[in-house]
C-alpha cells in the first residue's frame, strides 16, 4: 500500500523495509511530514524476507528509489551493505536509514538522537548528571548509547538477563563516558533517575525483572516500545512513584523526522505528528 499525498509519477520514493512491516506507522508519520513540509515525498512500506535485503535494497535502487529505513530484524545486515556510514551509524554497529546516491548508498542511524530528542525535547527532562539504567543489550539499547553518553549523565547502567553481554556492550562504549553493565540481580540498591526499556518485553506484555525501590524520587521511566494502552512497564513505573512515564511513540517520530533530514535536509516539526498519532492510537483502541 502507498501512502503519499502526491501523484506518484511526479514524487520521489522511500520506503521503510522489516519483517514484520505491515504494523508499520512509518509511511503515515511520512506522509504528514510531506504535507507540513511540501516535500514531493511518497513513502511505502515493504517486507522483506530473512536473508534477501540485498537484493530488496538492489530493487529499490534499480527503481531509482531516493532513501529507505530499515527497520528490525535487518539493520545489522543494512550496516554490512552500505558503501559509507556516518560516525553515529560506524559507533551504533547498525544502520536504520539509507541515503541513496548517484554513487553509493550512504547509512546512518538515527534511532538514538530521536530518543534524546523526544526525552528532553518533548519531555523536558535533563539527562546531564543524571544515574540512567538502560535495559537490555541488544541492537535497541547499542543503538542509542553514544547519543545518551554524549548528553554526559552521571552514570549509565546497562541491565540485561544475560550479564556477560550487558558488561560486554558496557566496555564496547566506555571511552564515552561512565557505563557499566550487569545483570538484573546486581541492581540491588542502587537508584536512577531515569529508566529505559529496550528490551521487547513489552511486546509480550511482561515485565524485565526489576526489583522495587530502582526510582530515585522525582524519577522517569520511558518505555521504547508504544502502543494504545501503557505497557507493562509503565505501569509498573507509575507504581513505583514516577513522575514522568512516557512510550517510544514521540522517539519513534524524532528519528523519523531525522531521517527525513538526512534525506530531503529539511527537518518537519514532529509535535503536531506525535500528537496526531497519539490520537488515531486512542481511535483505535
Amino acid at each position: 500500500m502507498t501512502d503519499h499525498p502526491h501523484d506518484p509519477d511526479a514524487c520521489d520514493h522511500y520506503a521503510v523495509m522489516g519483517n514484520p512491516i505491515a504494523h508499520s506507522k512509518s509511511p503515515r508519520i511520512h506522509r504528514l511530514f510531506a504535507e507540513q513540509t511540501g516535500e514531493p515525498v511518497c513513502y511505502r512500506a515493504i517486507l522483506v524476507e530473512p536473508g534477501k535485503l540485498p537484493a530488496a535494497v538492489a530493487d529499490f535502487v534499480a527503481e531509482g528509489g531516493r532513501g529507505l529505513n530499515i527497520t528490525v530484524p535487518f539493520k545489522q545486515d543494512a550496516w554490512q551493505l552500505v558503501d559509507r556510514r556516518s560516525p553515529r551509524a560506524e559507533r551504533a554497529g547498525a544502520v536504520n536509514t539509507i541515503r541513496i546516491e548517484p554513487a553509493e548508498l550512504f547509512g546512518d542511524n538515527t534511532d538514538g538522537v530521536g530518543l534524546v530528542r523526544d526525552l528532553t525535547d518533548n519531555l523536558g527532562l535533563s539527562l546531564r548528571d543524571r544515574r540512567i539504567l538502560l535495559m537490555g543489550a541488544g541492537g535497541a539499547a547499542r543503538g542509542v548509547l553514544a547519543p545518551l553518553l554524549e548528553q554526559q549523565p552521571a552514570l549509565v547502567v546497562i541491565a540485561n538477563r544475560t550479564a556477560q553481554r550487558a558488561v560486554a556492550l558496557a566496555e564496547a562504549f566506555a571511552d564515552l563516558g561512565t557505563v557499566q553493565g550487569c545483570g538484573y540481580e546486581a541492581l540491588g540498591e542502587l537508584r536512577f533517575d531515569l529508566l529505559i526499556n529496550a528490551t521487547a518485553a513489552s511486546l509480550q506484555g511482561d515485565l524485565p525483572p526489576l526489583p522495587d525501590g530502582l526510582l530515585a524520587e522525582g524519577g522517569a521511566a520511558y518505555d521504547m516500545m508504544y502502543g494504545a494502552r501503557p505497557t507493562a512497564f509503565m505501569q509498573w513505573a507509575k507504581w513505583q512513584g514516577a513522575t514522568t512515564v512516557a512510550d517510544g511513540l514521540g522517539m519513534l517520530v524524532e528519528q523519523a523526522a531525522e531521517s527525513f533530514l538526512v534525506w530531503r535536509g529539511v527537518r518537519p516539526r514532529t509535535r503536531p505528528v506525535i500528537q496526531r498519532l497519539r490520537e488515531e492510537l486512542a481511535a483505535d483502541a
